[in-house]
């Protein structure tokens, strides 16, 4: 089984925040993956089940806040006893990405981000797999600020593309692996 962890913010005020591309990748990949599975209340989260390729997917939705999304992704990884190392994909918005251009890695750190540290820190490891979504650095506007803002109309128009590539992304990742996963979609933009 594979475990991929979309993480964001709860709430009607923080949909479509930049905070929240990873809840609109999962949301996404639900849709895909698991249409008409019914979402159930589970590791201080909504999880799904679905499937990719014949390998059984569970997608966590964290709702305890991004600072905290450590919480529900170490509960559902004792509860089924993963190796985050080969089971554990995060997906997750990135300030030092540009909009509309997505990175995979196997592991590493946190770069500052307050979810990812948060998981770190509670699975007491960085050996597990990140899909980090561009959002564009803040420009001179304080960062808490920014991720939570909305995105602008030139970025929304390079961040569509770059879902649906997260998305394709994240189903190689569960049928192959990680490595090929980033051999497929670590590329730079070209225009």
């Amino acid at each position: 089984m594979k475990l991929i962890a979309g993480l964001g913010n709860p709430g009607p005020q923080h949909l479509h925040t930049r905070h929240n591309v990873g809840y609109e990748v999962l949301d996404r990949l639900a849709r895909r993956w698991a249409p008409g599975a019914v979402a159930r209340s589970k590791f201080h989260g909504v999880v799904l089940e679905g499937s990719c390729a014949d390998v059984r997917v569970l997608l966590l939705k964290p709702t305890t806040f991004m600072n905290r999304s450590g919480l529900s992704v170490s509960e559902a990884v004792r509860f089924f006893k993963l190796d985050p190392s080969e089971s554990l994909l995060v997906l997750v918005d990135d300030v030092a990405l540009p909009c509309g251009m997505i990175r995979i890695r196997a592991d590493g750190g946190a770069g500052g981000h307050n979810g990812l540290l948060d998981i770190e820190r509670r699975l007491g490891t960085q050996k597990y797999a990140r899909l980090r979504i561009g959002i564009d650095l803040p420009d001179g506007i304080p960062q808490e600020d920014y991720v939570l803002g909305r995105f602008r109309p030139d970025q929304l128009d390079a961040l569509a593309p770059a879902l649906e590539e997260a998305v394709d992304a994240a189903g190689c990742w569960a049928a192959c692996d990680c490595h090929e996963a980033m051999n497929r979609f670590n590329r730079r933009r070209t225009a």
